[in-house]
C-alpha cells in the first residue's frame, strides 16, 4: 500500500470490529438498563434484542455497500445524485449527530457527579471533558482507530471485572416469566430507547477513511453480535441484581458492584474498573462529536477543523451547563416527540442506500478506481526520450555511414564512387599531348 492509500484509508477492520464490540456497548449501560426496565420489567431483553436485531440489518446493508463501492455512502451520493445532494447528506447527518448527542450528554454528566464526587461538585468540572472532544474533533480518522484500540483492553477488564463482582448477588429468578408483560410495554420500551441503539449511524463517515477487504465482513458482524452479548448479559445481571427496584437504578453499571460483600473490606476498589468503563465512554462520545465537525467541513467545502470544534464543543458546553435543570423536558422531548429521527437517520436512510447500487453489476463501482491504477501504473513506466529511439531505430536495422564504422573490414568497405564525363576529357587530352 502506497503512502497515499495509508493516508486516504486511515481506518481498517480490526478496528471498525473493536467499535462494534467495545466501544458501543458501553453506551448502552448507563441509563437504557433503567429505562427498559421501567417499561418492559423483567421482559427487559426483549425490546434490547429487537433493537439489536434491527441494527444488525442496517450494518449489513452499509457493510454490502462498502463491498461493492470504495467511494463509500456520500461518496456514491455524490456519483448518482450530484455534489449539491451530498454537500446536503453531510449537512444533515452533522445535524443528526449533534442532536444524537443531546440525551446522551445530561446523562454523561450526571453520572460522572453521581459516581465520583460525594459532594455537589462545580458545574465547570465537566468542562475537561469537552477540552478533550475538541481535540479529537480536529484530528482526523486516524484518532478513531486508535481509540478504538485503546478501548478494547479497558472494555474487557472493565465488564469482566464488573461481572465477577455482580454476578453473586444476582438473582436471575426474576427474569421469570418469560413473555410476562404485555407486548405494548416491550414495544413502548423499544421507542423510548432509540437513541440509545443507533449507533450503526456511525459507520457511514467511517466508510470514507476505510477499505472493504474480504472476509471484514464477517468480522465486523460477529464483532457486531458480540458487543450485543455484551449489553443483554449485562441487563440479565441487573435485573438479576435489582429486580423490581431496577427502574430507579439509574447508571447501573455502576450500581451492580456495590452489594459485592468484600468491598465492606477492601474498600471500593471497584471504582477503578468505573475509570475504565468511564475512559471508553469519553472516546465513545467524542467520536459522536468527531463525526459531527467531519461531516460539517465535508458539507461546506473545507478541510479546517479548528473553528468548527471550537464552535461545537462551547455550544454543547453550554448546553449541558444550563440544561442540567430540565433534564425531564428535555428527555420527554427527545424520547417521545422526536424519536422518528433516530429512525430515519439511523435505520431508514442507510436501508434506502442500497438503492444507490440498483443498476450496477457486481464490481462495476470499482471500475473507477481499478483504471485510475492502470493509468497511473502506465503513467510511471519509463519512457524513452527521442534519442534513444533513434539509436534503437539503428540498432534494430537502419544503416550507419562508413565513417561511423572504422572496425569494418576492408572487404566491407563500399566501392569507390565512378569517375565522370568531366574528368574522362581530361584525362584523354593529357594523353594526346
Amino acid at each position: 500500500m502506497t503512502k497515499t492509500e495509508r493516508t486516504a484509508y486511515a481506518v481498517n477492520g480490526r478496528q471498525l470490529c473493536f467499535f462494534a464490540a467495545f466501544l458501543a456497548p458501553a453506551s448502552k449501560l448507563l441509563a437504557a438498563p433503567a429505562l427498559l426496565s421501567y417499561f418492559a420489567k423483567g421482559d427487559l431483553l426483549l425490546p434490547a434484542l429487537a433493537h439489536y436485531l434491527l441494527q444488525g440489518c442496517v450494518l449489513a446493508a452499509i457493510l454490502f455497500l462498502a463491498s461493492r463501492s470504495e467511494k463509500g455512502f456520500f461518496g456514491l451520493v455524490e456519483e448518482r445524485l450530484g455534489k449539491p445532494a451530498a454537500r446536503i447528506a453531510y449537512g444533515a447527518y452533522a445535524l443528526y449527530f449533534a442532536f444524537s448527542a443531546l440525551s446522551p450528554l445530561l446523562d454523561f454528566e450526571r453520572f460522572v457527579y453521581t459516581a465520583f464526587f460525594d459532594t455537589a461538585p462545580s458545574m465547570c468540572i465537566f468542562c475537561t471533558f469537552f477540552l478533550f472532544s475538541g481535540f479529537v474533533c480536529v484530528k482526523g480518522a486516524r484518532s478513531f482507530g486508535r481509540s478504538a484500540d485503546l478501548a478494547m483492553p479497558l472494555f474487557l477488564v472493565s465488564f469482566g471485572g464488573l461481572f465477577i463482582l455482580s454476578a453473586g448477588t444476582a438473582d436471575f429468578s426474576n427474569l421469570l416469566p418469560l413473555f410476562g408483560t404485555p407486548i405494548s410495554s416491550s414495544a413502548a420500551g423499544f421507542k423510548e430507547t432509540l437513541g440509545h441503539f443507533s449507533d450503526t449511524a456511525l459507520f457511514l463517515p467511517l466508510l470514507d477513511a476505510y477499505r472493504y477487504k474480504k472476509g471484514d465482513g464477517k468480522k465486523i458482524a460477529l464483532s457486531f453480535a458480540g458487543g450485543g452479548a455484551f449489553v443483554l448479559v449485562f441487563l440479565a445481571l441487573f435485573y438479576g441484581v435489582f429486580g423490581p427496584l431496577a427502574p430507579r437504578q439509574e447508571f447501573a453499571f455502576a450500581k451492580t458492584a456495590q452489594y459485592f460483600p468484600g468491598l465492606a473490606v477492601v474498600g471500593r476498589f471497584d471504582l477503578l474498573l468505573l475509570y475504565m468503563m468511564t475512559v471508553v465512554l469519553l472516546f465513545y462520545y467524542a467520536f459522536i462529536l468527531q463525526s459531527c465537525v467531519y461531516c460539517f467541513t465535508r458539507a461546506v467545502g473545507t478541510q479546517k477543523r479548528v473553528l468548527p470544534s471550537v464552535v461545537l464543543n462551547a455550544a454543547l458546553f453550554l448546553y449541558v451547563l444550563l440544561c442540567t435543570g430540565f433534564y425531564n423536558v428535555l428527555y420527554y422531548a427527545i424520547a417521545r416527540r422526536l424519536f422518528w429521527v433516530f429512525l430515519l437517520f439511523a435505520d431508514v436512510v442507510p436501508l434506502l442506500a442500497l438503492l444507490l447500487l440498483a443498476g450496477k453489476k457486481d464490481g462495476a463501482l470499482r471500475e473507477t478506481s481499478v483504471s485510475g491504477t492502470q493509468k497511473a501504473q502506465a503513467d510511471s513506466e519509463p519512457k524513452a526520450k527521442p534519442g534513444r529511439q533513434a539509436e534503437n531505430g539503428r540498432e534494430s536495422g537502419s544503416e550507419e555511414p562508413p565513417e561511423r564504422h572504422p572496425e569494418r573490414r576492408p572487404e566491407e568497405a563500399p566501392a569507390p564512387a565512378a569517375p565522370s564525363i568531366k574528368n574522362e576529357k581530361r584525362a584523354k587530352e593529357a594523353e594526346n599531348v
